[in-house]
C-alpha cells in the first residue's frame, strides 16, 4: 500500500507498514525535503491508513504536508 502520491505539482511518499509485534498500521508521509508526517492514530487495515491520506489531501490539500 506504501505509494507516492502527486498532487498540485507535488509528490508525496506514503509509508504504511507495522512492526513484527504489532497488529495496527502505521503510517507515515514524507515530502519533497524529507520532512516526515507520522500520525499519531493507529489503523486496523493498510487501506484505512491509505485512506486517512486520502481524506487529509481532500480536505487540507497537499500543502499540509509541504515544509
Amino acid at each position: 500500500m506504501s505509494q507516492a502520491i502527486t498532487s498540485d505539482g507535488h509528490t508525496l511518499q506514503v509509508d504504511i507498514y507495522r512492526l513484527e509485534e504489532e497488529t495496527d498500521w502505521l503510517l507515515e508521509v514524507v515530502n519533497e525535503e524529507g520532512t516526515s508526517h507520522v500520525w499519531d492514530d493507529r489503523f486496523a487495515t493498510n487501506q484505512a491508513a491509505l485512506g486517512a491520506v486520502h481524506e487529509a489531501i481532500e480536505e487540507e490539500g497537499v500543502t499540509a504536508f509541504l515544509d
